[in-house]
């Protein structure tokens, strides 16, 4: 396997785990939010 390939799989782990610590949170915060405004307004 050449240094290519191991960096290129390297960075696309690093860019799963980012989103997955940036996206976990924002939705639980939209989900959040969601459900507040519903019992606001229904």
């Amino acid at each position: 396997m050449s240094t290519v390939q191991t960096s290129a799989k390297q960075s696309t782990g690093k860019i799963v785990i980012a989103w997955a610590l940036v996206g976990v949170p924002l939705g639980y915060g939209v989900y959040e939010t969601l459900t507040r405004v519903a019992a606001l307004f229904g």
